[in-house]
């Protein structure tokens, strides 16, 4: 390894090291919120739209967001660790099967839309609290009729000690 090699990987450790990037491909639609100055003030400016493609290469990391303004196609090429960039947020997933979503540029409309990708989340265990979710004791079955039939409802009462069995009223 040359000198300059190792100067751009610990320069790459101390710019990694100040901020929080999530992991995103091309596909993805993300908001880039980017610092803008306009004389003596600086702002933020949001800018989002689809990532059509990255390149990684170490310290010269880049991607390219485009976006529909006005009927008008904007792309965007940013280095990954630029001073400008104040953070990165992943709105969509998409589901790509390319690495260059180069073909976006010719198309409008529906065509140019990316579906999104199915992604599983795990259930929090405040959501498990907030909704009486439990993975241990199923929902009660209950019969409500008055006749031989199997129709049976779920009844969602945690308090009976009869949870996870069938109660079924038999006439004979």
């Amino acid at each position: 390894m040359n000198i300059l090699e190792t100067f751009e990987k610990g320069h790459l450790k101390e710019l990694q090291s100040d901020k929080k990037l999530p992991k995103f491909s091309s596909g993805d639609t993300i908001k880039v919120h980017l610092k803008v100055k306009e004389g003596e003030k600086e702002r933020i400016q949001v800018f989002e739209g689809v990532c059509i493609s990255k390149k990684n290469a170490g310290l010269n990391s880049s991607f390219t967001v485009r976006k529909i303004s006005y009927g008008e196609g904007i792309e965007r090429i940013l280095p990954l660790f630029s001073p400008q960039i104040n953070k990165i947020e992943v709105v969509k997933i998409g589901s790509v099967r390319r690495s260059k979503l180069y073909y976006l540029r010719n198309r409008s409309g529906k065509s140019a839309r990316i579906a999104e990708k199915n992604v599983a989340s795990p259930i929090n265990e405040e959501q498990v609290k907030k909704n009486n979710i439990s993975d241990k004791q199923p929902p009660k079955l209950k019969n409500d009729s008055g006749d031989n039939n199997e129709i049976k409802e779920v009844v969602n009462d945690s308090n009976t000690p009869n949870v996870g069995k069938e109660k079924v009223d038999e006439k004979k």
